[in-house]
Formats: C-alpha cells, structure tokens, sequence
C-alpha cells in the first residue's frame, strides 16, 4: 500500500502520519523540474524528508530532456530519495495543457526519451513511473506504453485506472492494468491506483487484476488510517474494530 503524490497534500506532516498509519511507502507533492533547475525555493521545500518517513519517493513533472534529466540530478543530491518517480499522469490543464504530465501520453516519443535520460542519469537510484490509461477513451495506450517504458529502465510502473479525458469522474476502470500483469514480457512490479477506497476493494484489486501493490490517494483525506484499516483486513481477513472517536480525533 503507498500514499499516491498529490499536489498540496502529500507534505511531509501527512506523509509522516501515513507511515504511521501503515503505509509501505510515500510519495511527495510533485515537482516542477524548471523550477527545480531555477532553484525556486518553494520546489526546493518540497524536497524535504525525514529519516522516519523512508521509504519516500519524490516526484518530478516536465517536458524537456534536458530539465528533467537536470532535476533528477538535483533530487538525487539534495533529498536522496529511495525512488525516483516521473509524473506522467497529472490531467490539470496548466500542466497537461502544457505538455507535461498527462500530455506526454499525446508525445510518447518525447516520454520515452525523458525516461531514458533520467534513468541514466541516476543510475543509483530507482526511477519509476505513473501514468494513466491514455489521453482518451480511443487513445488507451497503456498495455503497449508499459512495455516501452520498461525497456526504458524504469524500476516499476503506477497505473490510475483513467483517461486523461476523464480526469477523476466516473470511475477507475482496472481492467488494462490486469492487462498489463499478464503480459509474459512485463516483470517489473505493477501498482494499481484509482478508487481504492475500503479494505475490500483493496483486496479485490490485489485477487482480481494481480498487481504487486495498491495506491491510494482521495480516501486518504480526513482518514490516513484508511491504510491500518486495509492492512489488518488484508492480514486477518476480517475488518479492524471501529476506531473511537477519540482515538480519531487525536489522530487528527
């Protein structure tokens, strides 16, 4: 189970309480890699980290070769971060609109050489990838795309069960990241993100569709114990007793 990236989020206050509520790993708000190789000091505080949050991984955006490799290098030296990890599935228009993020799956070409260059570039650390399904429903390029960006070199691949076009409506359709875990030529780990919302689910994505681990982002808000509840369940095959209202309230 990780804590999914997202955008004013994913401090380093949140993902501690995450960890602490059973979360594998963390992933920090995503960064810009301009403003990383600007040295843009409120990007440069989001590369942050403590030693109890670890595992964490910081997540860079962009759309230049030459930027991304850059602001690998810079998070790599300033964080150094267990993984390394390409956003490649932001749907907001300033950064898609833009060509980062979920824009890249219109330019795969320009993806894949971004890939190849930050993988080189850190060659000590990990470097992986989320996505999403494809741009729109007639473009869900994924099953071939998580082929291409293996052979890139990246270390494992998160899905989110959307299109670009859908943004975060309707719901997360899981059915190609399944298809991606059958596919004999994939053995890097797979990770499903998407409407994960109950213990149940959880489980049922892990029997279902076979995936080496679950990302939960928006059920996590207000409730980062979503983890413990999803790791007992998964464990003992039963639901953790309710949590008292005070033992929330001092959580929170």
């Amino acid at each position: 189970m990780l804590l999914a990236p997202m955008e004013d989020v994913t401090d380093i206050g949140f993902r501690l309480l995450c960890r602490q509520m059973g979360a594998a790993m963390v992933y920090s708000e995503f960064v810009s890699s301009d403003a990383l190789i600007r040295m843009v000091n409120k990007s440069l505080e989001k590369l942050k980290v403590c030693a109890d949050e670890r595992p964490v991984a910081i997540q860079i955006y962009g759309r230049d070769v030459d930027a991304m490799r850059e602001a690998a290098r810079i998070v790599v030296e300033q964080a150094h971060p267990d993984v390394l990890d390409l956003n490649f599935g932001c749907p907001v228009k300033k950064v898609a609109g833009k060509g980062a993020g979920a824009g890249m799956l219109q330019n795969v070409p320009q993806m894949l050489a971004i890939t190849r260059a930050v993988v080189d570039a850190v060659p000590d650390t990990p470097v992986t990838v989320k996505t999403r399904l494809g741009w729109d429903h007639d473009h869900r390029i994924i099953v071939d795309l998580a082929e291409q960006l293996q052979d890139c070199g990246i270390e494992a691949l998160t899905v989110h069960g959307r299109t670009r076009a859908q943004m975060y409506t309707g719901e997360a359709d899981w059915t190609l990241i399944g298809d991606i875990k059958k596919n004999p030529r994939i053995h890097i780990p797979i990770i499903g993100n998407g409407d994960v919302t109950t213990p149940q689910r959880a489980k049922e994505c892990f029997d279902k569709y076979g995936v080496d681990g679950i990302m939960i982002g928006r059920a996590s808000f207000g409730r980062p114990w979503i983890f413990k509840e999803v790791k007992h369940y998964l464990q003992h095959g039963e639901e953790l007793p309710p949590l008292s209202f005070d033992w929330q309230m001092e959580v929170l």
